[in-house]
């Protein structure tokens, strides 16, 4: 079946200034490679906005209009926080990257795509409900979660995150609702400080597997195939959507583990077992991290042929 591609020209434009590491250079090394790969079966979507309905699923309304409402003139900066940059194009694109993971949990519900992989910036892991921060806006894939609850009334929504920094926004929205799951793989200590394994939400639906600085395919495969594969596969989720942050792999340039590409392709294929069992194979997949943009894109290029491959 078709696998989508879905990405926006406002995610080019989002100008986070010279010299920071979430930079559209990220995007365009990713798109180019998967262009050059010329996956079969691979369509190109355009994202759409997301509603303001959809936003404030996830955001008070009064934070949403905050965030759309920073627009500096050309050329100029705001900043957020002390990593967190918007330029006169950066609320369109956050609206847009929450609008992608939104049109891919609508092309799979609506069987018009099996898997879906979403090529968007910013990023949005570390989003809160009232707070930005960490590059990130908007909560991409938690606003995609709680669209497939509303719109399509499903029971069971996971979220998992490879990314090498923890999706501390991803968890708090999460770890609240029985009828979500978060598990991240992450770093530690590394910002932004949390994900304990201690950490677990209201019903077992939280699971994390801090990684020491150093390690790499053994302990990343053991945290995912000993801790989090099998705790997925118990709640046994009608939709999984992924986190998918290439920033643990050996080569990136903010973080300090040894992850390799092949990792990322052993993982994603596990996850597509487990959405075939339980999910009629639904799995929508959004961009979050990564800093060294041949490793970025090299990981990219191995994670959606997974995903194509396995629908």
């Amino acid at each position: 079946m078709t696998s989508f591609l879905i990405s926006h020209p406002s995610f080019l434009t989002h100008d986070t200034g010279d010299y920071h590491p979430e930079r559209p250079d990220r995007l365009r090394a990713v798109l180019a490679a998967l262009d050059d790969a010329a996956i079969a079966h691979l369509v190109s979507v355009i994202a759409p906005a997301a509603t303001l309905e959809q936003l404030t699923r996830v955001h008070p309304q009064e934070y949403v209009e905050a965030i759309l409402g920073v627009r500096p003139p050309a050329g100029e900066l705001v900043q957020i926080d002390a990593d967190t940059i918007m330029s006169t194009d950066s609320a369109e694109a956050a609206r847009h990257a929450a609008g992608a993971v939104v049109a891919g949990v609508d092309a799979v519900m609506r069987e018009t795509a099996q898997t879906v992989f979403a090529a968007v910036r910013p990023p949005g892991h570390h989003a809160l409900p009232s707070v930005p921060g960490g590059f990130c806006l908007f909560n991409s894939v938690a606003v995609g979660a709680l669209h497939a609850q509303a719109a399509y009334g499903l029971k069971r929504v996971a979220i998992v995150d490879f990314d090498v920094h923890h999706g501390q926004g991803t968890q708090a929205i999460v770890e609240p609702d029985p009828r979500l799951f978060y598990a991240s793989s992450h770093q530690s200590p590394l910002y932004p400080g949390t994900g304990s394994a201690r950490e677990r939400g209201v019903a077992g639906n939280v699971v994390n597997v801090p990684l020491a600085a150093g390690s790499g395919s053994a302990e990343f495969r053991t945290a995912w195939g000993d801790r989090i594969l099998p705790a997925l596969d118990l709640f046994a989720p009608e939709l999984l959507i992924v986190s998918a942050g290439f920033d643990a792999h050996r080569r990136d340039p903010l973080a300090q583990l040894n992850v390799e590409t092949e990792d990322f392709v052993w993982l994603t294929e596990e996850l597509m077992a487990i959405a075939g069992q339980h999910a009629e194979g639904r799995i929508v997949s959004s961009l979050e991290g990564g800093y060294d943009l041949e490793a970025l894109a090299e990981s990219a290029v191995a994670h959606v042929r997974a995903l194509v491959r396995q629908s």
